[in-house]
């Protein structure tokens, strides 16, 4: 049998998934595998070789709690397979402390057109109270869809402070709130943002929606956006209603940002990864 078969059965074998339950967790990403795909590859029988195939490889990687590249190394020498690997986009979950736990939360909402919406625009606007608290997050994205058939958005919170309630959600523009997964325990709540239509290939929609906290308010110390794809523009305002911070330093590079009432941040072409600030007070 080769590496790449061994390697696959015994993740497998140590994760305690079905077949079944995997070919689940992909198809949550977009990604389509039978089970008896699954087993032939673990069998050594067949080699994943298409693109669908090598997609599936990188969220298995995920799924499986491997790292990033234990089984996509083992399928052959760089080529086309190696550079369309380096491009793929990485799970949902991907930039969250706890994975596991947003696979959890993401298994009970619809996510496979998140992949087949491009990212035009993103703008966050974040209040900070004058008792140093974080108070609302207001955000509007420019959608595009790369096929038919998008009709939600997906957004996933995740709150550092677990004794603080989770945030209220409102839909502002052109969208509905779906289905909620909160689980307060984690800290995470996962949301569906419902369009007021369904999206043909090309056209874009603005959406809009709002995280209002609540009392007792976690203390402000920092805010970032992941980044799982690419996106053309971000835009971040963060404003202090109180006295601004002492320091302030951006999380993309950690170079340090003059302290104002109103921070701004305005990137083109965004990679996939995080952006934002961190400060003191």
């Amino acid at each position: 049998m080769d590496e790449f078969a061994v390697a696959l059965r015994t993740a497998i074998t140590n994760r305690g998934l079905g077949l079944e339950r995997i070919r689940e967790h992909l198809s949550q990403h977009g990604v389509s595998v039978s089970p008896a795909t699954l087993s032939c590859w673990q069998s050594g029988r067949s080699k994943p070789g298409r693109k669908a195939s090598l997609q599936a490889i990188v969220h298995l990687e995920h799924i499986l709690h491997l790292p990033p590249g234990h089984l996509s190394e083992l399928l052959g020498p760089p080529g086309p397979r190696g550079r369309w690997l380096r491009t793929a986009p990485a799970p949902m979950s991907a930039f969250w402390p706890d994975p596991w736990h947003v696979e959890l939360a993401l298994d009970d909402v619809e996510t496979r057109w998140d992949d087949q919406l491009l990212r035009v625009s993103q703008h966050d606007f974040v209040t900070v109270g004058t008792d140093r608290t974080e108070r609302s997050f207001r955000s509007r994205q420019v959608l595009s869809a790369s096929m038919n058939g998008p009709d939600r958005w997906v957004v996933i919170m995740h709150v550092d402070q677990r004794d603080r309630p989770l945030p209220l959600v409102s839909a502002l523009k052109h969208c509905t709130v779906g289905r909620e997964v909160r689980d307060e325990a984690q800290g995470f709540l996962v949301v569906e943002l419902l369009f007021d239509r369904v999206l043909r290939k090309g056209e874009s929609i603005v959406v809009e929606h709002e995280l209002v906290n609540r009392a007792p308010y976690p203390p402000a110390t920092s805010y970032e956006r992941k980044f799982r794809l690419p996106t053309r523009e971000y835009v971040l305002e963060v404003t202090f209603e109180g006295t601004p911070p002492a320091s302030v330093r951006q999380l993309a590079d950690g170079s340090a940002v003059p302290p104002e009432r109103t921070l701004l941040d305005v990137t083109l072409d965004v990679q996939p990864g995080v952006r934002g600030f961190e400060w003191t007070w």
